[in-house]
C-alpha cells in the first residue's frame, strides 16, 4: 500500500492530463480553452505543471499547430491504458453505489446452519447476487469470540451472550423437545424431568449453549443426571437416539421438515422449554448495505419460522 501511495503523489492530475490530451486534439491552446472553459493563460499554465512533473516537453508549435512531441507522443500512447483503468475504477465502485454487494461472514451453530440459513441464503442470493456470504459453523463461545475478533461479521447463536463489546438482537424462540426411539418415552402427551430421569440421557457436548439450558431444565427433577454418551452434534445424538441407546433433548427445528425421522418420536416438555436464537454483532461494527440486508433476511426468516411453529404447536380447538 505505501508503494502504490507513492505512486500516485507522484502521478500526474487527471485535469493536467486532459488539457494535455484536448492540445493535442485541437492543435490549438486557445481552441483547448474553449472547451474546457478556461482562458488560454491557464490552460498554458496546466501544460507547463505537467511538463514540470514528467520532467520533459511535451508540446512544441509547428507552424500555427501545437503539435506532442517525441515525449508526448508516448504519454499519449499510454492514455488509453489509464482511460481503461479508469472506467474499471468506475464500474467497481458503481456496483456499490447503484446495488448491493460485499461478504458477509456468518458463524452459527450446525442445527441452525441446516434448518434456517438455507431459506435465508436462498432469498439473498435471489435478491442480491452481487452479496457474497460465507458461512462458518462452530459452538456459540467459538462464534462470539470471532465476532469480538472481527474475523466474522455476525454470529446467529444460542442466548446468553454476555460480552460488553458485542450487541445481541433476539431472532426466534426455538422449543426444546425430548426425542428417542419408538417407545422408549411410554405414554405421554408430555415429558417431565422426573419421568426422563430413569432413562439414557444422550447429551450434547458441556461447551454448547444449549446443553447448558437442557441441564438447567433437567436439575428441575432432582439432582443432575449423569449423560450416558455426550457428543458435539445434534445429527450424531439424533443417530444414537434412532438405534435405541438412550433419548436427547433436541431444538425442534432439527426435527422438522428435512430434519424429521420416522425412526424417532418427539415429546414436548412440562414445563415447555426453549432456546433463543440471537444475532449477534459488535457494537462499533459498521453496518454497510450488504450486512444490513443478510441482518433483515434473518430476522425476517425468524419470525416467519417462529409463527409457523406456534400454528403448528397449538392444541387444537
Amino acid at each position: 500500500m505505501q508503494g502504490i501511495s507513492e505512486t500516485l503523489a507522484k502521478a500526474p492530475s487527471l485535469v493536467l492530463l486532459r488539457s494535455f490530451c484536448l492540445v493535442v486534439q485541437e492543435g490549438s491552446f486557445s481552441q483547448a480553452a474553449a472547451l474546457l472553459q478556461l482562458s488560454q493563460p491557464a490552460v498554458s499554465l496546466q501544460l507547463r505543471q505537467l511538463e514540470r512533473q514528467l520532467g520533459t516537453r511535451l508540446i512544441e508549435r509547428v507552424g500555427r499547430r501545437a503539435v506532442p512531441t517525441a515525449a508526448g507522443q508516448a504519454l499519449l500512447a499510454q492514455l488509453p491504458a489509464v482511460a481503461l483503468a479508469l472506467e474499471g475504477l468506475e464500474q467497481a465502485l458503481g456496483s456499490h453505489a447503484r446495488g448491493v454487494s460485499g461478504q458477509v461472514r456468518i458463524g452459527t451453530g450446525l442445527t441452525v446452519c441446516l434448518y434456517l440459513l438455507p431459506a435465508v441464503l436462498r432469498q439473498v442470493r435471489a435478491r442480491y447476487p452481487g452479496i457474497d456470504i460465507v458461512v462458518v459453523t462452530g459452538n456459540t463461545e467459538e462464534c462470539v469470540r470471532r465476532v469480538e475478533e472481527n474475523s466474522l461479521d455476525l454470529a446467529l447463536v444460542t442466548l446468553p451472550v454476555n460480552r460488553r463489546a458485542l450487541l445481541a438482537t433476539p431472532v426466534l424462540r426455538d422449543e426444546l423437545v425430548a426425542v428417542a426411539r419408538a417407545g422408549l418415552l411410554g405414554a405421554g402427551a408430555s415429558a417431565t424431568a422426573a419421568q426422563l430421569r430413569p432413562l439414557p440421557l444422550l447429551a450434547l457436548q458441556k461447551s454448547a449453549s444449549t446443553r447448558g439450558v437442557v441441564d438447567a431444565w433437567l436439575r428441575r427433577g432432582g439432582e443432575l443426571p449423569r449423560p450416558q454418551m455426550e457428543l458435539d452434534s445434534v445429527e450424531a445424538l439424533k443417530e444414537m437416539a434412532a438405534i435405541g441407546l438412550g433419548y436427547a433433548v433436541l431444538p425442534r427445528m432439527a426435527m422438522q421438515g428435512r430434519g424429521a425421522r420416522d425412526d424417532l418420536e418427539l415429546r414436548p416438555l412440562a414445563p415447555r422449554l426453549e432456546r433463543s436464537l440471537a444475532m449477534v454483532l459488535r457494537k462499533d461494527k459498521p453496518l454497510g448495505r450488504a450486512l444490513s440486508v443478510v441482518c433483515q433476511s434473518i430476522q425476517a426468516h425468524g419470525q416467519a419460522w417462529e409463527q409457523d411453529q406456534d400454528l403448528e404447536t397449538r392444541p387444537a380447538p
